[in-house]
């Protein structure tokens, strides 16, 4: 599963990162590694972007760069906002 796939309070564990130079390493240095637990925090009202809660921050990214990373979901629900 893709992370632009996520429902909110879904929890996922990220397998890989794709992409290519700059902006794959831009995704991997704002911490989305591989093995690193992520959960949907909310999605923007016009669809884009998506907030994330990973290793104890929220973090923002763009629907394109979240297709680049593939997840495993861990759960439906954690507790998020809405």
């Amino acid at each position: 599963m893709r992370m632009n796939e996520l429902q909110p309070g879904q929890c996922a564990y990220i397998q890989a990162v794709e992409g290519e130079g700059a902006l794959r390493h831009h995704l991997l240095d704002m911490g989305l590694t591989p093995g690193t637990e992520i959960t949907l925090q909310k999605i923007a009202p016009m669809g884009d972007p998506i907030e994330l809660r990973l290793r104890g921050y929220e973090l923002s990214i763009r629907l394109e760069d979240a297709e680049k990373i593939q997840c495993d979901i861990v759960s439906e629900e954690r507790g998020v906002g809405k």
